[in-house]
């Protein structure tokens, strides 16, 4: 089950299509997102409705971000506060060898053959719920991929921060920066890609979960070790 960081970046990176994961500054890569230093996110963050046919509200900002073009905090999935090292043995739900104690429905990745099949976060172990409450959680894949299909995506630059800014057929507008990924202590990529965690597992692979990845040139769903840091963008319902 144990996996070295450079095989976890090459195999992913071939699976969507990216360059290598080359180290960038731990304080925020080179286009000046950083990272918030606050568990919560600022009281002024603002629910933004896109007019997509669900009519989910999306958070204007990640959580822990004071600003929307701030990168926010990151999370390994299901994890509900940031770290400084991003791997299998400061996982919440599984050993140092990535044998997993929670989450799992096939044997061959839960320790001693555990498995509970639980393949959806419960909100107790939602960064969006725990951080920001109010009927705040993770998205779900059909969520993104709505998000993705109903809004005109355009790779920008916002307040010297690179990312995607997804614009609604209501002319309202999201902006989602390029912050990178966080793998053991350091930060990768900031400012050339970005990903999301989504809520469910991918459900062949125990050990990985569903994540919306872009960079300049493509956006997509795809999956990702859960020991990975990453943002979260928080959705809520529109008649919460």
């Amino acid at each position: 089950m144990k996996r070295s960081v450079l095989f976890f970046i090459v195999a992913i990176l071939l699976g969507v299509g990216l360059q290598s994961c080359d180290k960038e500054d731990i304080n925020g890569g080179n286009n000046g997102g950083g990272d918030s230093g606050s568990d919560t996110t600022s009281l002024s963050l603002n629910w933004v409705d896109l007019g997509l046919p669900s009519g989910l509200l999306w958070a204007d900002r990640n959580v822990g971000a004071n600003n929307p073009e701030d990168y926010g905090n990151y999370y390994a999935w299901g994890e509900t506060a940031p770290k400084d090292v991003y791997d299998w043995s400061t996982y919440a739900y599984a050993n140092d060898t990535g044998a997993l104690t929670k989450y799992c429905n096939k044997a061959q990745y839960g320790l001693d053959g555990f498995t509970d099949n639980l393949t959806v976060l419960q909100a107790s172990d939602d960064a969006a719920t725990a951080n920001l409450g109010g009927g705040a959680r993770t998205p779900t894949n059909n969520e993104w991929e709505e998000l993705i299909h109903y809004t005109t995506s355009t790779w920008t630059t916002r307040e010297g921060v690179n990312g995607r800014l997804l614009t609604g057929s209501n002319g309202n507008s999201l902006f989602l920066p390029a912050a990178g990924c966080r793998l053991r202590a350091d930060l990768f990529r900031a400012g050339e890609y970005g990903g999301y965690w989504l809520s469910t597992l991918r459900p062949d692979r125990s050990d990985g979960a569903w994540y919306f990845v872009f960079n300049s040139s493509f956006q997509q769903v795809s999956f990702y070790y859960r020991y990975g840091g990453f943002p979260v963008r928080a959705v809520r319902d529109s008649q919460h």
